[in-house]
């Protein structure tokens, strides 16, 4: 199978899951963002699309759950997180409703649509909301099980997704499960990466590097960041010592600082928050802005280095 971005592997496995699942209803914003751009052609009275008008999207999505639908919503990530956000706020999560957000072009990887597109602040607002939870795939795998397992959840969700396809990390038996982490990959007892997306596959290129050299990491994907595993969270810090998050993603209110206020409270180790620092996304290759933005596998080689000698 050709590797997929999350959002099209979500999006493709959405449309499959319809024509068994008629439980659902979509509401689209006129963008491409994840292939369900196709749904209201394939089931027109289960389709309703609002056009360039999030506000209105997030409005009418939460008319409908109001009236006992499930509730799908597509659009980029920065719109509904951003230009939505008193929407999302007042009319999903207030009442608690039942509304899943798909917020696609997430992080840095929206490099080729230019910065102001670029959701890097949208996990940090959502998980402030009361009532919502927030999740995000790490590979075209896990988004496909994401979108089995997203059937059978009620209330508000925001799914993040992003642009660009990244290499599988999972196998095709991969389950996912709301509010529980995978630990990936045990080399050992050193420290801990903490991982939410697609930056997991350059976590784990760099725990074999760290590995060859002496330092033996434990590599946990933490779907889930809201609510979060905090007794992984917990385990990891009493077991490993060093705590270091990665996300592609600005580090203020985002999974590092999640993390962070379970670690603070529960059992203190030395920690690093690798993500966006205090910054705004630009344009250019994505790649190129991992490096700038000390995201890249040789980065987080050396900030691991870094954070084990402050044990």
């Amino acid at each position: 199978m050709d590797t997929l971005a999350t959002r099209m592997a979500f999006g493709k496995e959405l449309l499959k899951l319809a024509e068994t699942n008629t439980d659902f209803v979509l509401c689209n914003a006129d963008t491409k963002t994840c292939g369900l751009e196709v749904f209201g052609k394939l089931y027109p009275e289960r389709e309703f699309s609002f056009g360039i008008a999030e506000q209105n999207l997030i409005g009418g999505a939460a008319g409908l759950a109001s009236c006992g639908n499930k509730v799908y919503l597509a659009t980029f990530g920065v719109f509904a997180s951003m230009r939505a956000c008193e929407q999302v706020r007042t009319f999903v999560c207030y009442p608690n409703l039942n509304v899943t957000i798909i917020g696609t072009h997430a992080g840095l990887q929206v490099g080729g649509d230019g910065a102001t597109h670029a959701a890097i602040e949208d996990v940090s607002i959502m998980r402030s909301l009361p009532n919502m939870t927030v999740v995000q795939p790490s590979d075209a795998v896990s988004a496909r099980a994401l979108a089995r397992a997203s059937l059978d959840f009620t209330g508000p969700l925001y799914i993040r997704l992003h642009r660009n396809p990244v290499p599988d990390v999972y196998n095709d038996d991969y389950v996912f499960t709301f509010g529980k982490a995978n630990t990936v990959k045990e080399y050992g007892a050193d420290m801990t990466m903490i991982v939410s997306g697609i930056l997991l596959k350059k976590a784990l290129d760099a725990a074999e590097i760290l590995h060859t050299q002496g330092i033996n990491v434990r590599v946990v994907d933490m779907a889930t960041i809201k609510p979060l595993d905090e007794a992984a969270v917990i385990r990891a810090a009493k077991e490993t010592g060093a705590v270091m998050t990665i996300e592609d993603h600005t580090v203020l209110g985002g999974l590092g600082a999640a993390v962070a206020e379970v670690v603070v409270q529960s059992h203190p180790v030395p920690m690093t928050l690798v993500g966006i620092q205090d910054r705004f996304g630009e344009s250019g290759d994505p790649e190129l802005l991992y490096r700038d933005n000390g995201m890249d596998v040789d980065s987080i080689v050396a900030k691991a280095k870094r954070l084990v000698a402050r044990k």
